[in-house]
């Protein structure tokens, strides 16, 4: 049976790198996405089951490139998880406005990564 692909949007390298760690732990295939103006193109493309994101960037709006994906006819099937400190109220209730599944903190997105993709990836 072939690994599900998550695409994990992140900037800084912790907690991205172990994101993708747990994510393989879970034998997911990960394609990290340094750079959040591909993520949609990256998408259509590579056809993942999920996307995470950390919506703490520097560079660009990650919250603007969620809104894209789930506006795109391609790619708006596919769930997002988002991720910010708990003190950026602002960034997660913009992931969930920009169409984010669930939104967690990234104190629980590692310790809780399990639930959150079943409670992403639950068909209803």
């Amino acid at each position: 049976m072939t690994q599900p692909l998550a695409l994990v949007v992140y900037e800084k390298l912790l907690p991205g790198t172990q994101l993708v760690n747990r994510l393989q732990d879970l034998n997911y295939r990960v394609r990290a996405i340094t750079d959040v103006d591909t993520l949609v193109a990256c998408a259509e493309q590579e056809k993942p089951m999920l996307v995470i994101a950390d919506l703490e960037a520097t560079k660009k709006n990650v919250c603007d490139a969620i809104g894209k994906l789930r506006q795109n006819p391609v790619t708006q099937h596919v769930p997002v998880i988002a991720f910010a400190p708990d003190e950026a109220t602002n960034l997660q209730d913009a992931a969930r406005k920009a169409g984010a599944v669930v939104v967690a903190s990234d104190a629980a997105i590692l310790n809780h990564l399990p639930q959150f993709l079943e409670q992403a990836l639950r068909v209803e």
